[in-house]
């Protein structure tokens, strides 16, 4: 496990001891950023089930400016913590251990909305759309917000998420990947190109 591109490119991550947490595979996040970036300019960025930590740090090598990282798992969070330093971008990052509700609602405190949300739970839990329209409804979603759920490819989400609306879905393996912008109520007529070669797309 490593970063994929940026100015970390190919640093080595480490793993959360155990089978509690499952990261995201090198292979799914170099089709994930080539959807929603490759690259970024200065945004802020919520990894909200950080587990390694490998979303948030990957937005931050590609040029996102800030980023929030949250997990109720105290190894997790030591790990997340080791991993920024070893990508050297621990400086533009905070990192909490909490549960993702918890977490949330301390966030309306800062009043600060988020760029892009990383969404990456264990695949017992399914309610990322109401964690997502929460998030929207305290306000800490941007108007062109991009959020991102991985989640396995048994649960089904919404097309339609608050004002956020799906506009990619693929698969690898049991791993999907649903991806949401931000609209203005409005159906988007947006085309969305093909998904990279080794996954499904619907």
């Amino acid at each position: 496990m490593r970063v994929i591109s940026g100015q970390a490119k190919g640093r080595p991550l480490k793993a959360v001891p155990g089978n509690t947490t499952r990261p995201t595979t090198d292979k799914v996040k170099e089709a994930l950023f080539s959807m929603i970036g490759p690259y970024f300019d200065g945004e802020r960025v919520l990894d909200l089930f950080a587990g390694t930590g490998g979303l948030g740090i990957e937005a931050l090598s590609r040029g996102a400016g800030s980023a929030v990282f949250v997990d109720a798992n105290p190894r997790a969070v030591e790990i997340v913590r080791r991993n920024l330093d070893a990508a050297k971008v621990a400086d533009k990052a905070e990192v909490y251990r909490n549960d993702a509700s918890k977490a949330v609602k301390l966030l309306e405190r800062k009043g600060i909305p988020f760029d892009l949300i990383f969404l990456d739970p264990p695949y017992a839990m399914e309610n990322c759309d109401s964690l997502l329209a929460e998030l929207e409804e305290r306000g800490l979603t941007a108007e062109d917000a991009i959020a991102v759920i991985e989640h396995d490819t048994a649960v089904s989400y919404p097309d339609r998420i608050g004002r956020f609306e799906r506009t990619r879905l693929a698969a690898y393996g049991d791993t999907a990947i649903s991806i949401y912008r931000s609209r203005d109520g409005s159906p988007s007529e947006e085309t969305a190109p093909d998904f990279p070669e080794g996954g499904t797309e619907s």
